[in-house]
C-alpha cells in the first residue's frame, strides 16, 4: 500500500520516496537545483508569504498556524488539481512532500499530509 510522507530536502532521495514534491514556496537555501532530486515543484500549494512569517516556526504558534493554512488549502484554487496528482502518484508507488524547515515536528509539510489523508479519504 502506498503512503504520503514527508522529508526535508536536505535527506538523500531513496527509491522508497516515490514521486518527490517539494512543497515549499521558495527554493531551499544551500541546496543547488540540479542537486535536489525531485519530480514536481509545487510552490502555489505552500502557504502564503504572510502565513509564513507570522508562523516563524514558533511551535507556540502551531496551533493557530494550522487552521490558517488549512483556511487557505480549502481556498486555494490549485488544490483540487494537487490532490488529483498525489492520488494518481499513489496508485503506483509512494509520494514524498518535501520541505526545508529545520524542524520535523513544527513545518507547514506536516498539516498539508494531514490535509491531504483527509481530502483522499472523503474520495474512496
Amino acid at each position: 500500500m502506498s503512503v504520503i510522507q514527508i522529508k526535508r530536502v536536505y535527506e538523500a532521495a531513496e527509491p522508497a520516496d516515490g514521486f518527490r514534491i517539494m512543497v515549499d514556496r521558495l527554493w531551499p537555501r544551500g541546496v543547488a537545483k540540479e542537486e535536489l532530486q525531485f519530480d514536481e515543484w509545487r510552490k502555489n500549494i505552500a502557504p502564503s508569504p504572510e502565513s509564513r512569517k507570522d508562523f516563524g516556526h514558533n511551535p507556540a504558534k502551531m496551533d493557530y498556524f494550522r487552521a490558517r493554512y488549512r483556511h487557505e488549502l480549502e481556498n486555494n484554487p490549485t488544490s483540487p488539481e494537487f490532490v488529483t496528482i498525489v492520488e494518481d502518484k499513489l496508485k503506483t508507488g509512494n509520494v514524498t512532500l518535501l520541505y526545508a524547515a529545520k524542524s520535523e515536528t513544527v513545518n507547514h509539510a506536516i498539516i498539508l499530509c494531514e490535509w491531504l489523508m483527509e481530502q483522499l479519504a472523503t474520495r474512496k
